[in-house]
């Protein structure tokens, strides 16, 4: 087996910052080679800038998790520079519920919601797929939420809540569907973090929210798939 072929390459979307931002570190200090993903190409490469040098490459790609067309160039971009993919992480998010709850919140908004939050990361997983069957025992890591969880549901963040918990069912169905060709598929509820998100007052550092993906990437059981993770152990759904 060549160095190549011993090479880890891990995606991270949004990682640009926050908890996106502290997974690529992880990665990069476990000896991951990153492709950092972002929609604009300009926010990827000053993230990049400011990861730390380590013996790992930082590759960097536009990718705009709601639009299939910018899916495809990015796959399309990636393969060009990697051999295979051993970990997808599905991090990118938007929260779009101030002011509204269930009662208010309007089609389009959940649209938005449903589209980038759940669409997306089954999109990608779709797409990135030949790159992660040519790894040994891939993973796919989909940042979910204690909003998605069936205890967790709020009636005030209607659109966040219901992406979340239906991105939990497609973790559920995905890690079925992928379960012959040996690929995990878990999701991680990261907690409440101090992001743009997340807002200042939260309690937990994007470092904090970001160890579990890592975990789930570099140290668990490949033979764990279909769960939902916080802070190292199985929550229920």
């Amino acid at each position: 087996m060549n160095s190549q072929v011993k090479q880890k390459y891990a995606l991270v979307t949004g990682g640009n910052r926050g908890i996106g931002f502290a997974i690529c570190q992880g990665l990069l200090a476990s000896g991951f080679d990153v492709i950092l993903a972002a929609r604009s190409l300009d926010k990827a490469k000053a993230a990049a800038g400011k990861l730390p040098s380590t013996n790992s490459k930082v590759h960097v790609v536009e990718l705009d998790v709601a639009d299939d067309q910018s899916i495809d160039r990015a796959v399309q971009h990636v393969s060009q520079e990697i051999p295979h993919l051993d970990v997808l992480i599905n991090n990118a998010g938007i929260y779009p519920d101030e002011g509204v709850d269930i009662l208010t919140v309007s089609r389009e908004l959940l649209d938005r919601a449903m589209n980038t939050n759940v669409f997306g990361p089954i999109r990608i997983s779709q797409a990135f797929l030949p790159l992660l069957e040519k790894a040994l025992q891939a993973r796919i890591i989909n940042v979910s939420s204690g909003y998605g969880e069936l205890s967790g549901l709020s009636f005030q963040v209607p659109s966040y809540c219901l992406s979340k918990l239906t991105l939990n069912g497609a973790t559920i169905m995905l890690a079925d569907a992928l379960k012959a060709k040996e690929i995990a598929v878990n999701a991680i509820c990261p907690g409440w973090v101090r992001t743009d998100m997340g807002g200042a007052s939260a309690p937990r550092s994007p470092e904090q929210g970001a160890d579990t993906a890592i975990w789930l990437a570099t140290e668990a059981s490949p033979s764990l798939s279909g769960k939902l993770w916080r802070d190292r152990k199985e929550v229920s759904y």
